[in-house]
């Protein structure tokens, strides 16, 4: 009986077991690149809209900053009577600058709730004495514009070559992005702004307007070194290192003040490292004396920029101007 069995199974045919297809799983090389070819074509879209919202955001975090200080210098008018001095100073015989040469954005210090700084100053001692370093080299959050980029923690200020090298340090400072209008002419003594050497402006001063008249502006620190401790004494001020602009060797006045100057290019772009610069796209932004922040743009004139930075000046400026 197990033999005829096993007879059978070997005589019978076995059947055919039919093996599902193998699934095959990837891309060819046409369709790699066609994907590759719209992450690209996605990413050229999508980096552009990035850029303009992050700029977007620092122009408004800069125009906060001004409004910030705007408040803070009416805060200083209410008080004192007057807006600060552009830096405060004696002068030699010659004119020259002796010190002490504390700033604007110094004097102003209380009013930007950096109260404890402030009573870190000797107003009466200069910038660059012994006990003052801690407190000169204070980054200050709000007189740095979030265009510009990373400004150095302190940069070393002193005496220059006429090549822009240093010759002799005098001490270390913060940097800054915010500088006071002097007005026209070389920044220094008895400016056509508001803010020039132990200058005493009052609203009632401004006679052209204080709704067209700059009181504050921004400068890159990627053209032009600026600070908000002051001018100080026996050092020069000078292009930043990477800057495109010509070497220039200037007195400390032009760390805390700018002008319109006799070259333009448009308000916002550098021609001059003691200007107002931006690195904002196509505008830069400015405080007016009676409180309000606009950005000038590259195709404001130039009548109505050095108008702008008069106080006294009896231009006439309209409203669709600037």
């Amino acid at each position: 009986m197990l033999l005829a069995f096993l007879q059978f199974a070997a005589n019978s045919e076995v059947p055919t077991v039919i093996q599902p297809a193998r699934l095959r799983f990837g891309f060819t090389l046409i369709e790699l690149l066609v994907v590759i070819a719209i992450v690209a074509v996605l990413v050229g879209l999508l980096v552009p809209a990035v850029q303009k919202v992050r700029e977007a955001a620092s122009r408004a975090q800069c125009t906060n900053n001004l409004k910030q200080i705007g408040l803070a210098l009416h805060n200083h008018h209410n008080t004192a009577g007057q807006f600060p001095a552009g830096y405060l100073s004696g002068f030699d015989a010659n004119g020259n600058d002796t010190g002490p040469g504390w700033g604007w954005a110094a004097l102003i210090l209380p009013a930007m709730e950096q109260d404890n700084l402030f009573k870190q100053l000797d107003l009466k001692q200069p910038i660059e004495a012994p006990g003052h370093q801690s407190a000169r080299e204070v980054v200050i959050k709000s007189y740095l514009c979030p265009s510009d980029g990373a400004a150095p923690r302190v940069f070393p200020v002193g005496q220059r070559s006429a090549t822009g090298q240093m010759v002799r340090t005098v001490c270390q400072v913060a940097p800054a992005n915010y500088v006071g209008n002097f007005g026209i002419g070389e920044p220094g003594v008895d400016g056509e702004g508001v803010f020039f050497r132990g200058s005493a402006i009052r609203l009632a001063d401004i006679t052209d307007g204080t709704y067209c008249t700059l009181l504050v502006g921004e400068r890159s620190f990627r053209h032009a070194e600026s600070t908000w401790v002051g001018a100080v004494t026996g050092a020069n001020h000078c292009p930043t290192p990477s800057s495109p602009l010509p070497v220039q060797i200037l007195p400390a006045s032009n760390f805390v003040l700018a002008h319109t100057g006799e070259t333009f290019r448009g308000p916002p772009y550098p021609e001059e490292i003691n200007h107002f610069t931006s690195n904002h796209s196509g505008a830069g932004n400015y405080l007016f004396a009676d409180g309000h922040v606009s950005g000038l743009a590259g195709g404001t004139s130039y009548a109505v920029y050095k108008a702008l930075s008069t106080r006294v000046g009896g231009e006439t400026i309209a409203s669709g101007d600037y």
